[in-house]
């Protein structure tokens, strides 16, 4: 067996990177659940109505679909550090904007809306980048305990940012909670600053823009495990987005007693999902993907629970379960793109995941209520959780995505190949 060789000093900036990563995305995750919160609230207060909120969403969302293809293609041409400040820095400025706009009073349709698309834009460009960072901060056999980490940090920052928000919002009004998320995004800009990118090697000189793209669509097209449960998570996504934005709310209201027991159902998902990720700091599946992908198969639950519907401590049970078991696959799914795409095209892949992500769930939702004219909200319902079923069963029948196994030391040491090295390496 070939010894591994003692870490260098340059080895000890993933761990930093790792940290300041982790660090940043509490800060940001706490400010921007409440600022999602406090948007909604600033457009009722101004005298808007639910269309009015929904268009103040799509305005975020719109820009994000737009530019997340080219924001990972910059990132991967870029430093990835340099890209996530610059990103920090346009939400910052964009919420703090919205900030002064409510707390003076009387802020305009269009202004909230043009605020939000910059906001939107600039996620554009930070998600793929900060993926992409993510990943190339994480080494070794150890990367899926890391991200199960990152991610339960994130999580549980989340939940705590939404219950913090929605309180700040009832005491201080939502301009001040605008304002917090735009402090929360220069505190972590400043953090991302400091990462360090010496350990990344250097990028070999592309052939524009257009090239870049070209070379990140070959890679992604030509991985059938990639690309299917991308499409897979295009339509959960979008029916599962549907069913918690237009048709949970309105069982809440007819069924279940109102907004308070879907806010705690929401919270027991939530709850779930650091669930999730604690568990995966202790379980390493063998098949990556097989073993997530048939921990999707809940997620069909909450629909069917809402279908019935069931009673609300059932309900909160299976938004509970269905939130730990996708975040297995959340926590897989990572660790299966850290360890079989080429670092240097980490980020344009993380933008075609997030792309397949969010694309549909727009339409989605605006067919909701027409579906539910058409068909009643129960067959609704029922169709979302089979349209889960459905995708996530044939997302099985691609060979790779039952077949992929993880790296494991024994494995990597008998290869010579530089991926091999690197999953030696331990944690980064």
């Amino acid at each position: 067996m070939t010894p591994v060789s003692p870490p260098s000093p340059g080895s000890l900036a993933p761990r930093r990177n790792y940290r300041l990563l982790t660090a940043a995305a509490v800060v940001t995750s706490l400010g921007g659940n409440g600022a999602l919160i406090a948007a909604a609230f600033a457009v009722l207060d101004a005298g808007g109505d639910g269309g009015d909120v929904g268009l103040v969403a799509a305005s975020r969302t719109l820009p994000l679909v737009v530019f997340l293809l080219i924001g990972g293609a910059v990132a991967d041409r870029l430093p990835r550090h340099r890209v996530m400040v610059a990103a920090n820095a346009l939400n910052c400025l964009s919420q703090a904007a919205f900030a002064v706009l409510v707390l003076a009073g009387h802020p305009q349709l269009w202004q909230m809306m043009l605020l939000t698309a910059l906001g939107g834009t600039g996620q554009a460009f930070f998600s793929p980048a900060a993926e992409g960072m993510l990943m190339s901060s994480v080494q070794g056999e150890h990367a899926g305990r890391a991200f199960a980490v990152f991610r339960m940090a994130m999580q549980g920052a989340g939940l705590g940012g939404a219950a913090l928000g929605g309180a700040m919002v009832a005491a201080l009004g939502p301009g001040w909670v605008l304002a917090a998320d735009a402090a929360a995004f220069a505190v972590a800009g400043a953090l991302r600053a400091f990462l360090d990118v010496g350990h990344i090697p250097p990028r070999e000189a592309g052939g524009g823009m257009l090239a870049d793209l070209r070379e990140g669509w070959r890679e992604f097209a030509g991985r059938p495990w990639l690309w299917g449960i991308v499409v897979q998570f295009s339509i959960a996504n979008a029916v599962v987005g549907a069913a918690d934005a237009v048709y949970g709310p309105l069982v809440a209201r007819d069924e279940l007693g109102g907004a308070g027991p879907w806010g705690l159902a929401l919270a027991c998902f939530g709850g779930g999902t650091v669930a999730g990720a604690l568990l995966m700091t202790r379980w390493k599946p063998r098949r990556l993907l097989l073993a997530g992908t048939l921990c999707v198969f809940p997620l069909a639950l909450p629909s069917a629970a809402l279908a019935v519907p069931v009673p609300v401590g059932a309900l909160c049970a299976v938004m509970f379960l269905s939130g730990a078991l996708v975040e297995v696959f959340g926590v897989s799914w990572m660790t299966a793109l850290h360890q079989e795409i080429p670092e240097d095209k980490l980020s344009r892949i993380s933008a075609y995941d997030w792309f397949g992500s969010i694309a549909l769930v727009p339409l989605a939702t605006a067919l909701a209520g027409p579906a539910e004219q058409a068909f009643g909200r129960t067959a609704s319902l029922w169709g979302c959780s089979a349209l889960v079923v459905v995708v996530t069963a044939a997302v099985l029948t691609v060979p790779d995505v039952r077949n992929l196994r993880r790296r494991t030391r024994e494995v990597a040491v008998r290869s010579g190949s530089a991926d091999a090295e690197r999953a030696v390496g331990g944690l980064g």
